[in-house]
């Protein structure tokens, strides 16, 4: 069932969205209801990319439905704080909200596999699970536990490792940095030795500003330029290790998920699969010349040392197996995720990676042409 919602919403592209409105609006328009809904998001208005795809998701239901389903967006802030969205989605404040389940593992650890687990999937593997691998079954069972049904709404790629006011030689320099992180990437950041602090996006450079932290982690280039992290710190650190394939959600209320006519379910999701496509190509195409500009300005950009990768990695399985032993819910969709990424990489070792390291090496050398 699920695969064959998955198919049907991705025949749909950003090309064929006009043709596809024109084809199915008359037919919903003329027998659906009129609904008028609250979207919140996570994310601020200056973060053109994350809150645009919620943007470009009310756009499209709208025109799908001949304007009969309409959902107006707010930006973090204007309803709910931007880390109280799921909050407001599961009582009722807002039918819906466009958010990242990772900002929720506080209430449960099980939420972190619907953006990113620490050395995890890349953003095709994850798809790959959540849509032949049982992961959107798996989590929508889970989400009844708090009252929402979810949905993939984005997709950043994998995402850069942030900025330090110092250099990172060892894993002795995390000690005591109070580093802004969301999701199981902090505990293992304070299992090493570190603070984490979660703070929504709006928030992190006041703070960073102020010295309440000594560094950040955000998304990439694009965002955290616009963010202005590099006036404050001139170190940035890649690869985000703990975010490897990251993908926004959209959570919906379940009572009102249920009530909705299956049209428009599928409008919503074949909507979704759309935005998810959208920001992730914008986030590709806009990366590269943030990075080339903030390198021109001084930005110093750098690896993170092998040996801190590997204490981090080591950390992260120890944290895994932890909250496995303890937790139902989190046992069962890592018991599916886990052999599934292993599989996945293997994969990609063959082929994907190969490729992709000659072209690096070419790059490296300059013999692209």
């Amino acid at each position: 069932m699920q695969r064959r919602k998955f198919l049907r919403a991705a025949s749909i592209g950003a090309g064929s969205v006009a043709s596809a409105s024109v084809l199915a609006a008359p037919a919903i328009a003329q027998s659906m209801p009129e609904l008028k809904w609250r979207l919140t998001s996570s994310f601020p208005k200056s973060l053109d990319t994350l809150y645009g795809a919620g943007e470009v998701l009310t756009k499209y239901v709208a025109e799908m439905t001949d304007n009969k389903f309409n959902m107006r967006i707010f930006a973090a802030g204007e309803i709910v704080p931007g880390l109280q969205v799921l909050d407001a989605v599961q009582n009722g404040t807002v039918e819906i909200g466009h958010t990242a389940g990772t900002y929720y593992v506080g209430k449960d650890p099980t939420f972190s596999f619907d953006t990113a687990i620490p050395f995890g999937t890349n953003s095709r593997q994850q798809d790959a699970w959540m849509n032949w691998g049982g992961g959107r079954e798996l989590m929508n069972e889970f989400y009844k536990n708090y009252n929402v049904r979810g949905i993939v709404c984005g997709g950043t790629g994998a995402q850069m490792g942030g900025w330090f006011r110092k250099e990172i030689k060892t894993i002795d320099d995390l000690k005591g940095l109070k580093f802004r992180i969301a999701g199981i990437g902090g505990l293992v950041i304070n299992r090493v030795g570190g603070v984490a602090q979660q703070i929504a996006g709006g928030d992190i450079y006041p703070a960073l500003e102020k010295g309440t932290i000594d560094a950040c982690e955000w998304v990439g280039p694009y965002d955290d330029q616009k963010l202005g992290f590099n006036k404050i710190t001139q170190f940035y650190y890649y690869p985000g290790w703990w975010e490897g394939g990251p993908q926004p959600m959209l959570y919906i209320n379940l009572e009102k998920w249920n009530e909705l006519p299956k049209a428009y379910k599928a409008v919503l999701e074949t909507g979704c699969a759309y935005a998810k496509e959208w920001m992730i190509s914008k986030y590709d195409a806009e990366n590269p010349k943030a990075l080339r500009e903030l390198a021109a300005s001084g930005t110093k950009l750098m690896p993170f040392p092998q040996p801190v990768m590997e204490a981090c990695f080591n950390a992260s399985i120890e944290i895994w197996a932890e909250i496995s032993a303890k937790n139902a819910q989190f046992k069962k969709v890592y018991d599916s995720w886990r052999p599934f990424r292993n599989d996945e990489i293997l994969w990609f070792r063959v082929c994907e990676g190969t490729f992709d390291n000659f072209m690096a090496r070419m790059s490296a050398t300059n013999k692209l042409g």
